[in-house]
């Protein structure tokens, strides 16, 4: 043996020895990982392949009407609750409505909101999102003070109005154009206005919704942080977003040092500097969180409402009925503006909202993981695993809605079918529930009556072209929901 194998030999063997005992204790670890979930009750399932488990047949894209071929395949086999490797983590997905509520109900004492990394990178780690704990709970008592029933009444209705009737006025008759842009314009600009006080259609407000635009594509891609990808050019628009906050910021800071009086009503930015101690970076990511939560969600969900409405024309018969008995009551009385009353009378507009929402599911699941080892209908859930509950599995269940596919309003009414005045309490979570159920859940759905009121009133649609709406998870029209549009009063000349 040369003197040079030898050596090679020997540099082998201290290799070894010096790997030796990592490689014993990642072993150790793997079989006590191994024993202790061995001593578990788990529920079934397939942890799939190594690293990756099952994300990728979890996250394929499938009908926003329906939970997907994995989940039905997975229910099939395992049932409603079964385990899986998602997200790089060992996870419990949860299709069964008694689990789903047990785990909202339990936020901060057997489970806490889990979102993976690459969420809090974009959105950043003070975004409610992705907070937990008594700094969730400060973030969310400020965006509650700001939407207080009190404002909801006064100046987010009129606001509300103001907004739906400058993106409808500009619907000319016969016209086609793409109903998700025209819904997500309407719910941009009015979070823009509530939040920051901008006004639609200036320079400044248009290049913050492009550069919020690029930001979302980022959000719903593949967390890649490298050039050219969708990732990377969010976390660019998102730095210019917090500069753009930032300056509206100092702006505000400023006039109030000279005296210059701004109601505090006017937008959350104003109120945040009055009444909270949060630092900038704490100010711009809740701003930027909530210009995400209050737009996005919100603009699906009446895109969808306009998607399942021209398929069933004896709904929009019952809205435009209703609608226009407010209307004449409103001409009679000599008002123009809506008000709270009016809002309250729009019965049939809520069947249609909470139907939307159920069938839609605009979102899908939420991210939790255990803070200790939980037993739930003789299965454990271990501590530190990712737990999933599928809201809009227990929305499509047809043991507890009634033709679950079916867009149905009138199963909300207390005299409907099977899966009404039940499911509204026990089964139905559109906006989550328990201490993080979402703050502006009585937005969103001011925001969906009374656009949906004056939509009724003033056009009748169709699609002028074939779509669907599919969940990536997040959900989205493939082709925008094209749509054709009539002026009713033109119609009736």
């Amino acid at each position: 043996m040369s003197e040079s194998q030898a050596s090679s030999m020997f540099d082998s063997q201290l290799l070894v020895l010096f790997l030796l005992p990592s490689l014993i204790s990642l072993l150790l670890i793997f079989i006590i990982v191994q024993r202790k979930q061995a001593s578990f009750n788990l529920p079934p399932g397939n942890m799939g392949w190594p690293f990756l488990g099952e994300t990728i047949g979890y996250l394929r894209p499938y009908s926003a009407t329906s939970i997907g071929d994995f989940m039905e395949q997975h229910i099939s086999r395992y049932g409603k609750i079964y385990k899986s490797n998602l997200f790089g983590e060992p996870t419990i997905v949860s299709a069964d409505v008694g689990l789903n509520r047990f785990i909202l109900q339990n936020e901060g004492s057997l489970f806490e909101c889990s979102y993976p990394r690459s969420i809090g990178g974009i959105l950043g780690k003070w975004s409610m999102l992705v907070l937990v704990g008594d700094m969730h709970r400060d973030m969310r008592i400020i965006s509650l003070n700001f939407l207080s029933h009190a404002r909801l009444r006064t100046h987010l209705m009129r606001e509300v109005e103001k907004q739906t009737l400058l993106v409808l006025s500009n619907w000319k008759d016969n016209s086609t154009f793409s109903a998700q842009d025209e819904a997500k314009r309407f719910t941009f600009n009015l979070m823009a206005k509530h939040i920051m006080s901008l006004d639609p259609g200036k320079p400044e407000t248009e290049q913050l919704r492009k550069e919020y635009v690029t930001f979302m594509k980022g959000v719903v891609s593949a967390p890649l942080n490298l050039p050219g990808t969708a990732y990377r050019k969010a976390l660019q628009s998102r730095s210019s977003i917090l500069k753009f906050i930032e300056g509206k910021k100092d702006e505000r800071i400023e006039r109030m040092k000279d005296g210059v009086e701004y109601r505090e009503e006017d937008d959350l930015l104003g109120w945040v500097l009055r009444h909270s101690n949060l630092s900038t970076e704490q100010i711009l990511d809740l701003i930027l969180s909530l210009l995400f939560a209050g737009h996005e969600t919100s603009s699906v969900a009446i895109a969808l409402a306009i998607f399942f409405l021209q398929g069933c024309p004896s709904s929009i018969q019952k809205l435009q009925e209703e609608h226009n008995e407010i209307s004449r009551a409103k001409k009679q009385s000599g008002e123009t503006e809506l008000n709270w009353e009016d809002y309250k009378k729009m019965e049939f507009t809520q069947c249609v909202i909470s139907e939307t929402l159920r069938l839609g599911n605009v979102v899908r699941f939420l991210h939790r993981k255990a803070l200790k080892d939980v037993r739930y209908e003789g299965y454990d859930i271990p501590r530190g695993w990712k737990v999933l509950p599928v809201i809009s599995a227990v929305h499509l269940d047809s043991s507890l809605f009634e033709q679950p596919q079916r867009f149905n309003p009138w199963r909300w009414q207390s005299n409907g079918a099977r899966g009404s005045s039940m499911a509204a309490s026990n089964y139905y979570m559109p906006f989550g529930g328990g201490p993080r159920l979402c703050a502006g859940s009585e937005l969103a759905k001011l925001e969906m009556a009374v656009f949906i009121h004056h939509l009724v009133l003033n056009y009748y649609w169709e699609l002028a072209d074939t779509d669907q709406a599919f969940a990536y998870p997040f959900v989205d029209f493939t082709k925008g929901l094209p749509i054709t549009v009539k002026n009713i009063a033109f119609s009736h000349e």
